[in-house]
């Protein structure tokens, strides 16, 4: 039942990552420009080079063998040429994506740490002023947009208070070797001699970000363990339970907490996903060296490769992330996976 299951949702994957090619293939053909050049990258070619370039886009075959050509490059990461850069666009896409993991991470994690334990608050004290008030702080937090709300804390902790750093990963007086991408990591496994003011200069340069990317999962976390923790406390083996004198937190952390949380995973991961499509507005704002500010600098700057290779490889993470979610979800939850089944 389990790799049955797996083996339809695997399916599923390619079905959506094919289409999803078929997509970044049909932008050379409908950016403007000749699609060779789109392909490519290469700009101002010699007639020789030209030919050379049709030959290997096989751009004198018919579509599908051209598609299939795109695949095959694709797979070994031939992904074409920035006009802006000139380097290949996936050099770019594996040193820029682990700043846009990163971030997004940590920011997963805070909206985990702060949105499940505020959901529970608020189930447990449902229409009391705990649960009120986390209702607001919901409602105020799902009217806010992300680029205003970042925009306020370095207006006020930045330029006012200048608690925190407004741009970038860390300050530049630091040289971290690049092993994982991962600026923490980095410099927890770098040999310089000012580890510890560089890991805190990181944690400062991180914290903004983290914050304003985090605010909006955090709330639909809030919202989401609160429903579907007075869903599972009006069930009736709760109701037996509370009938036998079983104490408040009992009841929540020994009986309901464990069904609650199950719909609550699969939430997590798909606001993951929500997450690396914010961290485009993100790290604009604060300069962040990730591939969502290399996205829309791209858009700026009529890069069709760039803008090509950017999408496919946000598409495809945002893609299994999802995925993923779904099938962890359902391993942890048999009901859900027999439901999919059409058997319960």
């Amino acid at each position: 039942m389990v790799l049955e299951y797996i083996f339809r949702r695997i399916i599923l994957l390619s079905f959506m990552l094919l289409l999803l090619c078929v997509f970044t293939f049909s932008l050379s053909y409908l950016f403007p420009g000749d699609p060779l050049t789109n392909l490519s990258g290469v700009q101002n070619v010699s007639l020789h080079e030209a030919d050379d370039l049709v030959q290997k886009y096989k751009l004198d075959h018919s579509m599908p063998t051209q598609f299939l050509s795109f695949l095959s490059r694709v797979s070994e990461g031939d992904w074409g040429i920035s006009f802006a850069s000139g380097e290949p666009i996936f050099k770019h896409i594996v040193a820029l994506f682990p700043a846009t993991l990163e971030l997004a991470l940590y920011a997963l994690l805070a909206s985990i740490v702060f949105g499940i334990p505020a959901g529970i608050t608020a189930a447990a004290y449902h229409k009391n002023w705990p649960d009120k008030l986390i209702n607001l702080f919901t409602l105020l937090g799902y009217s806010t947009p992300v680029f205003w709300l970042a925009l306020l804390l370095i207006m006020g902790l930045c330029l006012q208070l200048g608690l925190l750093p407004m741009s970038g990963r860390i300050s530049l007086l630091y040289e971290i070797p690049d092993k994982t991408g991962f600026i923490l990591v980095d410099i927890f496994l770098s040999d310089v001699s000012y580890k510890i003011n560089a890991f805190t200069d990181a944690l400062k340069h991180l914290l903004l970000p983290t914050i304003v990317l985090s605010t909006y999962p955090t709330m639909v976390l809030i919202r989401f363990t609160r429903d579907s923790m007075l869903e599972v406390l009006e069930q009736n083996y709760i109701k037996t339970a509370r009938a036998k004198g079983l104490s408040r937190s009992q009841l929540i952390f020994h009986h309901a907490l464990r069904n609650a949380l199950l719909p609550v995973i699969k939430q997590i991961g798909l606001q993951f996903s929500t997450l690396i499509t914010l961290a485009m507005i993100t790290e604009v704002i604060f300069s962040w060296p990730g591939i969502g500010r290399w996205l829309i600098d791209s858009i700026y700057q009529r890069d069709f490769p760039a803008i090509q290779g950017g999408l496919l490889a946000v598409s495809t993470f945002i893609i299994l992330a999802t995925v993923t979610a779904d099938v962890m979800h359902s391993l942890f939850d048999p009901i859900t996976r027999n439901q999919t089944h059409g058997k319960i």
